[in-house]
């Protein structure tokens, strides 16, 4: 394996809770209203220090699309997805952004989300926009 290239962000920055690499910051957020199976997740213009898997299709609540999920460069943690492709109309805001999961980051403030038994049960790998 080849040296690790990471970049550091300014500003407000959300992080992967398990390394502490830089992964996105406050400005980019799109959206704050999305949902996975573990809780909150935030829809993020761009990210940073991320490698992503496969593509594949995934039915979500929205509708049909082509993601891939995402990891930190860093610990290699599944840190959210990205949408590639959105085959409805009204989802094609969503391509190539990405989504980051509140349950496996930190905040700007050091802060971690703590999934609740609520989130196990009424969650999805879906979003609510």
């Amino acid at each position: 394996m080849g040296r690790l290239f990471v970049v550091t962000l300014e500003g407000k920055i959300y992080s992967c809770k398990h390394c502490g690499t830089h992964l996105a910051l406050c400005e980019d957020i799109v959206s704050k209203s999305f949902h996975c199976r573990h809780g909150k997740a935030y829809l993020f213009n761009k990210v940073a220090n991320v490698t992503s898997g496969p593509k594949e299709e995934r039915l979500m609540m929205t509708g049909m699309h082509t993601v891939a999920d995402i990891f930190c460069v860093r610990c290699g943690s599944n840190v959210g997805w990205k949408y590639e492709t959105a085959h409805e109309k009204s989802q094609k805001y969503k391509e190539g952004k990405s989504v980051l999961e509140r349950f496996k980051i930190s905040g700007p403030d050091g802060s971690n989300y703590w999934a609740t038994h609520e989130a196990y049960v009424g969650g999805s790998d879906a979003d609510d926009v």
